[in-house]
């Protein structure tokens, strides 16, 4: 265990974790809160489900690209520390989700040819992108999947956030569909800290969502997608 402040539990491919990510670092700067940024793998999760019949087409290549940088920034852990994750997961974040709409399958986010300049630009070294295919990361995955999972339950998906670790509340999301403003960060996050440390509060969801504010879904900031149903963190392809 660490002693910052949150633990956020993330999977580089939800766009979902993205999201929330973006809002929790507002609130870090606005809290001097500090954040260790762990892992949980969507591969693994649905390791059991059978992709064509769950899941639009592509899902299973963009979680297994996932879980295939979760492995490097497990490597990036072990060898440049902690904090060097939470910038590289900023890096890769920026560049799957707020670029424009268009990159190839899911896949290729997977491959050196799109993770060696993500490295690059966020200041590690290209070797790093060797452990995309090492599986001797997948314990440590695992690991914080399990631990992740012994906070919320099983029926989740990400980001998992656990807030003053060890023994603080712990919660799947808060899934947002676009960012709060400054001012708003702060007040939206104590309403979510209010209501997920009542002891006897379990759920409040909705599967109509915005499509997330994010470039790579071809919505611009400042723009609200148009409202959708999703199920099981994706879009609803048939009833």
């Amino acid at each position: 265990m660490t002693d910052a402040d949150i633990h956020f539990y993330f999977d580089p491919v939800c766009p979902f974790a993205w999201l929330t990510s973006k809002w929790v670092r507002m609130v870090q700067e606005q809290r001097d809160y500090t954040v260790d940024w762990r892992f949980i793998s969507l591969r693994m999760i649905n390791a059991a489900v059978d992709y064509d019949s769950h899941f639009p087409p592509g899902y299973e290549a963009g979680h297994t690209a996932g879980l295939k940088l979760l492995r490097v920034a497990a490597r990036t852990r072990a060898e440049h520390g902690r904090a060097a994750v939470g910038a590289l997961y900023a890096a890769i974040g920026g560049q799957v989700f707020d670029t424009a709409a268009g990159l190839p399958d899911g896949g290729y986010r997977g491959t050196r040819v799109f993770l060696e300049p993500i490295l690059s630009a966020a200041g590690l070294p290209a070797g790093l992108a060797d452990a995309l295919e090492d599986t001797s990361f997948d314990a440590v995955i695992r690991r914080e999947t399990d631990e992740a999972l012994a906070l919320t339950g099983k029926d989740v998906g990400t980001p998992i956030i656990q807030f003053q670790p060890p023994a603080g509340v712990a919660f799947f999301g808060p899934v947002i569909s676009r960012l709060p403003a400054e001012a708003e960060a702060v007040p939206l996050w104590e309403h979510v800290l209010g209501l997920a440390s009542f002891p006897g509060f379990a759920e409040l969801k909705r599967s109509l969502r915005e499509r997330p504010q994010l470039r790579s879904f071809g919505v611009e900031p400042g723009q609200v997608g148009a409202q959708e149903d999703w199920h099981g963190g994706s879009r609803r392809t048939r009833k």
